[in-house]
């Protein structure tokens, strides 16, 4: 009696034939566009890369080491401290772009505190001449520094280990390491475990990097690729591709995309996507994943959970709105490969570009604003982290019943010479007449972001009055609370705009026939604070 076959996944395949001829060529049909569209990174970037690496490498040791003197530790304790750096996300995968910034973990030992990466990291980062905007995020979910090393942008996070050294050769993916760990640095370390998981549990990394270079470029030309703002981020989509790529482990990667948009639609959410079964490992502050214990993994609309212990919910800020607009794209996209797999499209057609500033009727700006540029990196970014909280509040207003929020944020930098033209810009308009009298100048520094609204009201209804008063000033109260906030020298303004009163730049983002996918409402009035 021949004994069954072994496959990766919770469950068997669905399929294990392997792909035809023609779905093969298909495959390589793909990869040429993924190389024109940049999802590949040359010999020469790579290098780049490998060398930033180093250096910060060099730089986190001799954070340490800095440290351990500070301590008070003997020399050889001191020699002995270490301290590394490693990857997580797309880069460690290896699905990296052109232009893709790399996600880095700092690991130390235990007499390094997470208050010293935050003080004394930061002067040896800025004290490198290559290095720039660097951009300390401590009260995020997990506390990160954002920087740029030339034209490469870095996010570092940190882990503090229970151990007296951190040597270069440790395993981060033994769940003994998280004994005696606090919650933000489980987090931390979990991203390097989670990418390595992924690529164990794939039947074909080869197949599974390219489906997910493709996934990401279909995400990212339709704006929905972003964690912080209620869709799904990296990591997210690559356990979808994983779950897909088991299900037909035989596949080519042409093969495996024509399943995957069918089944995230058809997918019976909110029950789970695991790519593995779950594991056990030593009591941390994180429990594990579990609807059937926990109250709010029940509240999980579209729960995509991580293979690596303890087992987390990756798609945790997805919104009611932001839900119909994945399973509304990944129609479209089935639809879409389904030509491409009959030769009646091209690749090309799954990457054009989102029409997000034609759909809509209704927007809602948001400017924040600051005089000084490092305070607006600090600034902005916290604003863009709590903006999920106004989308969902505005989720709940009648008769409000969609919530998109565009995820990318758009920066400019004015030149104002008077109040006047201050108070223009920090409200999102443009100096219209330019003052030429004043020699005096004041910089000002803005980023704008946009959510877009689908308003629907009853046939009875004439006429509409839609308050957004309420969920705009409880947003613009959060943010304002922010310990480092100062109404002197920074602002924050909601504006409500007709698609008609939109800049008129915003629409060289919209590059192909616009998508109308609204009818043009009944007479309404909105009532907003500012």
């Amino acid at each position: 009696m021949t004994e069954k076959q072994q496959y990766l996944g919770p469950t068997d395949p669905l399929s294990t034939a392997f792909s035809s001829q023609s779905d093969i060529q298909l495959t390589l049909q793909l990869e040429e566009t993924l190389t024109q569209y940049g999802m590949y990174d040359s010999e020469e970037r790579e290098i780049q890369r490998k060398r930033v690496l180093q250096l910060l490498d060099r730089i986190v040791k001799d954070f340490v080491q800095d440290i351990s003197i500070k301590r008070g530790l003997s020399q050889m304790e001191v020699a002995r401290a270490g301290g590394m750096i490693a990857t997580y996300g797309s880069y460690r995968l290896g699905v990296n772009a052109s232009d893709a910034d790399i996600d880095t973990l700092c690991v130390f030992p235990r007499h390094v505190s997470r208050e010293d990466f935050f003080s004394n990291l930061l002067p040896l980062l800025e004290a490198n001449d290559n290095i720039q905007d660097v951009t300390p995020v401590v009260d995020s979910f997990v506390p990160v520094i954002k920087f740029r090393y030339r034209d490469i942008h870095i996010d570092l996070v940190c882990a503090r280990l229970d151990s007296s050294y951190v040597p270069d050769n440790i395993n981060l993916n033994d769940p003994d390491i998280f004994r005696n760990l606090d919650e933000r640095s489980i987090r931390s370390l979990n991203g390097t475990r989670v990418a390595d998981d992924i690529l164990r549990l794939v039947p074909n990394v080869d197949v599974f990097r390219t489906v997910l270079r493709c996934i990401k470029l279909w995400a990212t030309t339709k704006g929905i690729y972003s964690n912080v703002l209620g869709f799904m981020g990296g990591i997210a989509w690559a356990i979808l591709v994983a779950r897909v790529c088991q299900l037909y482990p035989n596949a080519c990667a042409s093969t495996v995309i024509s399943k995957f948009f069918n089944i995230v639609i058809s997918w019976k959410w909110p029950s789970p996507v695991f790519i593995n079964t779950a594991s056990d490992g030593p009591p941390t502050p994180i429990k594990p994943w579990n609807p059937k214990v926990n109250l709010i993994d029940r509240q999980h609309r579209m729960p995509v959970i991580t293979p690596s212990y303890p087992s987390m919910c990756a798609t945790h800020n997805i919104t009611s709105s932001t839900q119909k607009i994945i399973i509304g794209e990944s129609k479209m996209a089935a639809e879409i490969v389904s030509k491409i797999m009959t030769g009646t499209a091209k690749w090309s057609a799954l990457f054009q570009p989102h029409t997000f500033f034609d759909n809509y009727d209704h927007y809602l700006q948001i400017i924040v604003s600051s005089d000084n540029y490092k305070d607006q990196l600090y600034w902005s970014r916290l604003v863009e982290a709590r903006l999920r909280h106004l989308l969902i509040k505005l989720e709940s207003v009648p008769p409000v019943v969609l919530v998109h929020p565009f995820v990318d944020g758009f920066d400019k930098t004015h030149i104002c010479k008077n109040l006047d033209e201050i108070s223009t810009v920090v409200h999102g308009r443009d100096i219209l007449v330019k003052n030429t009298e004043s020699n005096h100048t004041k910089m000002i520094y803005t980023k704008t972001f946009y959510v877009g609204l689908y308003v629907k009201i009853r046939p009875d209804e004439e006429e509409k009055i839609v308050d957004l008063a309420g969920p705009i000033h409880d947003f613009k109260q959060r943010v304002r609370s922010w310990p480092m906030y100062d109404h002197r020298h920074m602002g924050i303004d909601v504006e409500y705009l007709r698609k008609e009163m939109l800049p008129k730049d915003l629409f060289e983002h919209n590059k192909v026939n616009p998508l109308i996918i609204i009818k043009r409402e009944r007479s309404m009035s909105f009532y907003v604070i500012t």
